[in-house]
């Protein structure tokens, strides 16, 4: 009885590299496709936190009021940044992106003075944007002439961005569900060829607790081995393309990163501890004829 338990857990060995390298593998493809969507999204928020609303100022207010002005902008919790251009400064951008042919013409600056600042991306919507510069006028009569945004862009942004949601959320719930079907079968394949050592251990007396446990923290070491090797080649990859690529960089979201590798840790050791306690079960309630 003995040998055949030897010879059981011999076949078995070599199943848990099997195992380790077919979740890795299935956990990487979960990664890199999670790492894309990743960047997908920080595209559409790099997009909008990149649009420019101006406040155009009146020409007769006080210095101090449009201090006041920039420094309510400045404050508020979804502005990232808040400029205060002067008719100068104005002239100058205008020239750098078009002809200085007007000069001839007209020989004052034209150009308004104006407050321009950028939000984050969750405010980038008409309506919030028209919102805040109802604030703002309300706060401080009489010192903005005109607030102005590319309302056509900011739409098309925001409607790219809900149905990219939308699509993502679809197919990360269908990638999720086939990832952990896909490990389930591996599992179940790998504990396949240890199912006589399972029912041999059981014949000479063990206990399902005493045969499932050892099992059970072997299948939670194999989960954290094959989420690390897939973290690494995940890691890898990012450092690859970020070399070759390096605006890839602008891209990164480290905190969702480590977001993406902490939900590979979770499916990794959840998914294989699962698939192999029912296996284990599921053996264990088999008679022994059933096995062949």
């Amino acid at each position: 009885m003995s040998q055949i338990g030897k010879a059981s857990s011999k076949r078995g060995k070599p199943s848990y590299a099997n195992a380790i390298i077919g979740v890795a593998l299935v956990l990487f493809l979960f990664g890199i496709v999670g790492w894309f969507f990743l960047n997908l999204r920080k595209t559409g928020d790099y997009f909008k936190e990149n649009i420019q609303v101006q406040c155009f100022l009146n020409r007769d207010a006080s210095k101090m009021k449009i201090d006041s002005v920039k420094n309510y902008i400045t404050a508020l919790s979804y502005v990232k940044s808040a400029e205060y251009v002067t008719k100068e400064m104005a002239i100058k951008k205008f020239e750098a992106d078009n002809d200085t042919t007007w000069r001839q013409f007209i020989k004052s600056n034209p150009l308004p003075e104006s407050i321009d600042f950028y939000v984050t991306a969750d405010h980038v919507q008409s309506d919030s944007l028209r919102a805040i510069s109802s604030t703002i006028e309300t706060n401080f009569p009489g010192v903005i002439q005109e607030y102005k945004f590319p309302d056509e862009i900011v739409s098309k942004v925001g409607d790219f961005a809900k149905w990219m949601f939308i699509g993502l959320s679809v197919a990360g719930i269908i990638l999720t569900i086939l990832v952990i079907f896909s490990i389930d079968n591996t599992i179940r394949l790998a504990m396949y060829s240890n199912r006589f050592l399972i029912k041999t251990m059981q014949m000479v007396g063990a206990t399902r607790w005493f045969i499932a446990k050892p099992i059970n923290i072997r299948a939670i070491i194999n989960g954290l081995i094959a989420s690390g090797i897939a973290i690494a080649l995940i890691w890898a990859v990012v450092i690859l393309v970020e070399s070759f690529r390096p605006e890839f960089k602008v891209l990164r979201d480290n905190k969702s990163l480590i977001l993406l590798f902490l939900t590979i840790i979770a499916l990794g050791i959840t998914i294989t501890l699962v698939s192999t306690h029912r296996a284990v079960i599921k053996y264990l309630r088999m008679k022994l004829d059933d096995l062949y």
